[in-house]
């Protein structure tokens, strides 16, 4: 009886070969079969119906938008477009299914604007707030079926690992797709060559935007017969896309009769030229170089303001995660208090504005302001470190200016 439970009841392996054995009445198990059983036991989970999902409470589109006001300074127009499409999304989600009533479209959203306004903090605030799984994927990287690259289904793939593989929850996440701007075809004429990063990705990225059940592989990659998949419906998954779309001022002025660089425009008193983004219509984007079907798919159209000097100095402090906050938090938990001088965030702003970051950028140099700082004052009894312009300068200067993110 002594040598009875000295090896795994699943694999048959010994104590000595797999390191730990966990005793049950009758037998033992290994820690590689737990594992395997954990993988497919979540698989197995992953199948739950609809109704085992936990029901998040709807806020209006008044609401959503005092949500996203702590979060996105500025933006006013473009959160109050996604508050409603975002609304009837989900509205549309939890009505009860009736054969004879009307059947209600997606409300995809596309927003526009430059590098660092604001797009992907949007999408993800959202998704906070209604507690969905939430996944960005880089449209850069797409590649149609065949090519080297990622496989348009590898976007479902993020969104599956977000919602820990639950089909359910993730058929009702949201997917941020960033630079779709970048996927546009060379021009409005449609191209008799193929065009592997362009036209052909847009075509595959159909079926996922109107909604159609997806054979998504489990880990990602490229597909193979022997590959068991996951089968996700993308008819209740929302899908918000974002991208710079540099140059598409130039096709809204002609569309609206403005002379972006000349001064004798048909309209001039009529039109904001420094904000030409306000005008944009769907026939822009299309010219731009998104396909017809592509744009249909993407009913609601918003863009986002460029960001001036004064909003990239609220950005700094005004925020519920604003990023002075954040670092004054990390200073705090090692018992040091943080003060920043006003003049510290003027100097922020305008190195942000000179290297065109955005508000991503802000975050950059305040941590190239401050990383000194942090490597060396929590081994040091220092209870405050005030930090003015002179101090400001001199670190900005120390650190190295390709340190500095240039991402969107």
């Amino acid at each position: 009886m002594g040598t009875k439970y000295n090896h795994c009841s699943f694999c048959g392996r010994t104590e000595k070969e797999t390191g730990l054995l966990i005793a049950g009445i009758d037998g033992n198990i290994c820690v590689d079969c737990i594992e395997r059983a954990h993988s497919i036991l979540k698989e197995e989970m992953s199948g739950m119906s609809k109704k085992d999902i936990p029901d998040f409470k709807l806020l209006k589109p008044l609401e959503i938008k005092s949500f996203l006001d702590k979060y996105v300074i500025g933006q006013d127009e473009a959160k109050k477009v996604i508050s409603v499409a975002v609304y009837n999304h989900y509205k549309r989600i939890n009505q009860p299914n009736d054969d004879n009533d009307v059947e209600i479209e997606k409300s995809n959203v596309i927003l526009i604007g430059e590098t660092g306004t604001g797009k992907t903090l949007l999408a993800r605030t959202i998704a906070r707030m209604l507690n969905v799984p939430f996944a960005i994927a880089d449209a850069t990287v797409l590649t149609e079926a065949g090519y080297v690259g990622e496989d348009v289904e590898n976007i479902l793939v993020k969104l599956l690992q977000a919602a820990d593989y639950n089909v359910a929850m993730a058929e009702k996440g949201i997917v941020f797709i960033d630079e779709i701007d970048k996927i546009a075809r060379k021009g409005d004429n449609p191209s008799i060559t193929r065009d592997v990063s362009g036209e052909g990705v847009q075509q595959a990225m159909l079926k996922l935007l109107e909604g159609a059940i997806v054979n998504v592989p489990p880990q990602g990659g490229r597909k193979h017969p022997e590959q068991k998949m996951i089968q996700v419906n993308t008819k209740d998954i929302l899908f918000i896309a974002g991208g710079a779309f540099e140059g598409i001022d130039r096709i809204i002025a002609n569309r609206v009769g403005s002379n972006v660089i000349g001064y004798n425009s048909a309209k001039k008193e009529d039109i904001d030229r420094d904000n030409l983004l306000q005008y944009i219509a769907p026939s822009d984007i299309k010219k731009f170089g998104l396909i017809p079907e592509i744009v249909g798919r993407f009913p609601v159209l918003s863009y986002l303001d460029p960001l001036d000097r004064d909003t990239l100095k609220r950005i700094l402090t005004e925020p519920k995660n604003a990023i002075t906050k954040q670092f004054g938090k990390l200073f705090e938990m090692d018992g040091i208090k943080l003060v920043i001088k006003e003049e510290v965030y003027d100097f922020i702003v305008d190195k942000s504005i000179e290297f065109k970051l955005g508000a991503r950028g802000l975050r950059s140099i305040l941590e190239a302001i401050l990383n000194d700082a942090m490597f060396e004052l929590p081994s040091k009894n220092c209870k405050k470190l005030t930090i003015d312009l002179k101090y400001a300068e001199d670190a900005f200067k120390k650190a190295k200016v390709s340190q500095l993110s240039l991402g969107e």
